[in-house]
């Protein structure tokens, strides 16, 4: 792997640990401290960062991660949304669900944990079978072209994430809304795993304090 593919890949990391955080504003200087590479391979992965939509290169200023403005969530979670459908559709029509079974299990138990005592284990085992759950979504497309689209996007999702508190609250509600999709999934039921994932959607637009599109 050359240089600049481990820069990005540090820098990346540094983003979704939320070590370099959403709306922050850091220096090519800092950004090789932080990550540990040379400055000639840590200028190549910001200008890769900034081609999936991670920063911004400020001429003169530095360089700034991605902020959660309203436009940037809603067309990131938007973008989600319209692969998740899809995903959900050919999830429903399928006949293995053995792994769907075991993931609405996990969706379970935290929900129920959530209601008792919100940790940093359990904040950390949300945000996974979050992740798990989409990943699975995004799988059943098939479509590697659209994988290497959900995955950045999803990297560019993380960091937005990580710039708000994951309160209880949500942690009850996006677990919900997630075992309602895969209820319907499990069932075959595809049109209600559509409407689902739109619910989820809204609400997820909604914790953001904001409508979701007009188009839907």
């Amino acid at each position: 792997m050359l240089l600049a593919d481990q820069a990005f890949q540090a820098i990346r990391t540094l983003l979704l640990s939320g070590d370099v955080r959403a709306g922050q504003m850091v220096s090519i200087s800092e950004l090789v401290e932080l990550s540990g590479y040379p400055l000639a391979p840590v200028r190549e992965a910001v200008k890769y960062a900034e081609t999936q939509g991670l920063v911004q290169i400020l001429p003169k200023r530095g360089v700034l991660v991605i902020e959660p403005l309203p436009s940037v969530i809603q067309e990131c979670f938007h973008l989600r949304y319209l692969m998740d459908q899809e995903g959900a559709r050919i999830l429903a029509n399928q006949a293995d669900r053995e792994h769907l079974r075991e993931l609405r299990q996990a969706h379970a138990e935290i929900r129920d944990e959530a209601g008792v005592n919100v940790t940093p284990a359990l904040q950390r085992r949300a945000r996974e079978v979050d992740r798990e759950l989409h990943r699975v979504l995004e799988q059943a497309l098939n479509n590697s072209l659209a994988s290497r689209i959900y995955a950045s996007n999803h990297d560019r999702i993380t960091v937005l994430q990580l710039s708000r508190r994951f309160l209880s609250e949500r942690i009850i509600s996006a677990m919900d809304e997630h075992l309602d999709i895969l209820d319907s999934i499990l069932v075959g039921d595809d049109s209600g795993a559509m409407k689902a994932i739109r619910t989820h959607f809204v609400c997820t637009l909604r914790w953001w304090g904001m409508d979701a599109p007009d188009m839907l």
